[in-house]
């Protein structure tokens, strides 16, 4: 079956073994007028479920689950436009293209053609484990994405021979289009390769690097791969937010080459340090990098780097402490104002009025971050407040909780050196 429905049910098996169950689920669908029901109500359900799913287990969606509150306020930031067309090469079940689609409904007075457009092919996503791309052709399709009217034969054509989701391996080659912006949390995994069975049915790994001539460096790293694949599919003036885990921040070799490119041919204006337990895969300490791919200049692109630390004095986890838009109020403010100032005026006095209002949004040079050891990004100015505050302690289970992550983030660390070991 072509189209956005063959993707939804390529390969579907769907199996209930308790008799009683099956009548269950038959009652339920019978009970509900579907047809009737809005487009947002049966999205909205649909992304409820999701969540559950992934909040449930360890294993499933929740590898693939951005949390919604920080997708809406990168979402938000970023401001895409109606007639962009907005990418995301490691779609998940399309949280980011979601809130893209929302935003533009949203925020403007869409025209009959802008509308055909925002729905056919403003958006396009790509991810390599075939059941995500199910669950996420099917959140598209029940938000009304990908689908066309009845009475629009060119969109039926359309919806059939380019849906707005497919599988693939993102980062094996180009995907011949250009993106005016890119929305993306890459999978996390610093390696990656594959497993050979030998005739001898010994089992042996190879590293999957990926040689691309757009490509700064050949490395294994997956976010430092995803990290050029971005850059090198933006259109020059295309804009991009990506969640990268603090490795691509640091890492020597490959990656101060890619930063230091990144720094020289983008415009790297923002950093988000994101807190801890806020990802369902736990141990997670990442970041929001958001850039402006420029075309070519025998200077750097890049002139100051602004950080904003919500990770700092910050303490969340899934369930007693979730994230919620309300945490990420004042970095939608610092980040506006920021792009308000710079505006009005170019003059750096401006700048520096902002910086100091807030101390957990910093700006750094150019000149600063390269004369740091290999490029490195991890930057930190706070002061941490559980150091030497012992009466102001976070609560016994938000440190436990922190504890936690921390001995799973070393463990993955270790286990990552055991793999390069053993290579």
């Amino acid at each position: 079956m072509p189209g956005l429905v063959g993707i939804i049910f390529r390969k579907a098996q769907n199996k209930i073994s308790n008799p009683s169950d099956l009548q269950r689920v038959i009652k339920m669908i019978g009970d509900e007028d579907w047809s009737g029901m809005d487009v947002d109500i049966k999205g909205a359900i649909y992304e409820g479920l999701l969540e559950k799913t992934a909040s449930s287990s360890d294993k499933g969606a929740g590898q693939y689950f951005t949390p919604r509150p920080l997708i809406r306020a990168i979402v938000d930031v970023m401001a895409p436009k109606p007639g962009q067309v907005i990418g995301d090469p490691a779609c998940g079940t399309g949280g980011f293209l979601l809130a893209a689609h929302d935003y533009i409904s949203q925020h403007n007075k869409l025209s009959k053609p802008e509308m055909k457009h925002l729905r056919t092919q403003a958006l396009r996503g790509t991810d390599i484990v075939p059941g995500v791309v199910s669950l996420c052709a099917m959140n598209l399709y029940l938000h009304g994405i990908g689908t066309a009217t009845s009475n629009d034969l060119s969109s039926v054509a359309s919806a059939k021979e380019d849906p707005p989701v497919d599988r693939a391996d993102a980062l094996a080659q180009p995907s011949g289009r250009k993106f005016d912006m890119i929305l993306a949390n890459p999978p996390f995994g610093k390696k990656g390769g594959y497993t050979i069975v030998g005739d001898d049915g010994k089992i042996s790994t190879e590293k999957q690097e990926y040689e691309r001539d757009e490509f700064w460096a050949t490395t294994a790293n997956k976010q430092l791969n995803f990290l050029q694949h971005i850059v090198s599919e933006l259109k020059v003036g295309g804009t991009a937010a990506v969640v990268l885990p603090d490795n691509v921040l640091f890492e020597g070799g490959a990656g101060e080459t890619i930063r230091r490119e990144l720094l020289k041919r983008c415009n790297v204006h923002t950093l988000l340090r994101l807190p801890t337990g806020i990802f369902y895969a736990q141990g997670v300490k990442a970041n929001v990098l958001f850039f402006e791919r420029k075309p070519a200049s025998e200077t750097p692109w890049t002139q100051d780097l602004w950080i904003y630390d919500l990770r700092t004095n910050q303490h969340f986890t899934l369930k007693t402490n979730p994230l919620a838009p309300k945490d990420l109020a004042d970095f939608v403010k610092c980040y506006k104002e920021r792009d308000r100032v710079a505006a009005a005026s170019r003059r750096s006095s401006s700048a520096d009025q902002r910086q100091d209002a807030s101390a957990t949004f910093k700006k750094f040079t150019y000149e600063e971050i390269v004369a740091r050891d290999k490029a490195n990004l991890d930057i930190l100015w706070l002061k941490d407040d559980s150091l030497e505050d012992s009466e102001n302690l976070p609560a016994p289970a938000l440190l436990a909780a922190e504890i936690v992550e921390s001995l799973e983030a070393a463990l993955a660390e270790f286990r990552a050196v055991e793999e390069a070991l053993a290579e």
